[in-house]
């Protein structure tokens, strides 16, 4: 079956820890916190990202109209040629692999 850890009875246990709460006297609420005015550099946490993976045009707005006009503008100008690019990097991938697949 599946292991179990030993439960070793503890006399002193009181429960679920709850931390205390202690009041900050500086604190200000900032309603406005998330709001830049320049912003210089940006940053992207990553996890996983295949190989080939390309970040460029950037554009940061709550304007989703704007966003449509610039995507348009962009990304419709490179996404055939980066898209037969990337399916030749794969085709190649591919014949590689298989190569050594046969060893």
């Amino acid at each position: 079956g599946e292991w179990k850890p030993k439960q070793i009875d503890n006399p002193a246990y009181k429960g679920k820890w709850v931390h205390p709460e202690i009041d900050n006297p500086e604190y200000v609420e900032d309603k406005d916190l998330y709001k830049y005015t320049d912003i210089g550099a940006v940053g992207f946490d990553l996890w996983q990202v295949k190989s080939g993976t390309i970040f460029d045009n950037i554009l940061i707005t709550d304007d989703e109209s704007k966003a449509e006009e610039v995507g348009k503008e962009l990304w419709e100008k490179t996404k055939d040629a980066e898209k037969t690019m990337k399916d030749k990097q794969d085709e190649e991938e591919r014949k590689v692999r298989e190569e050594e697949d046969k060893k």
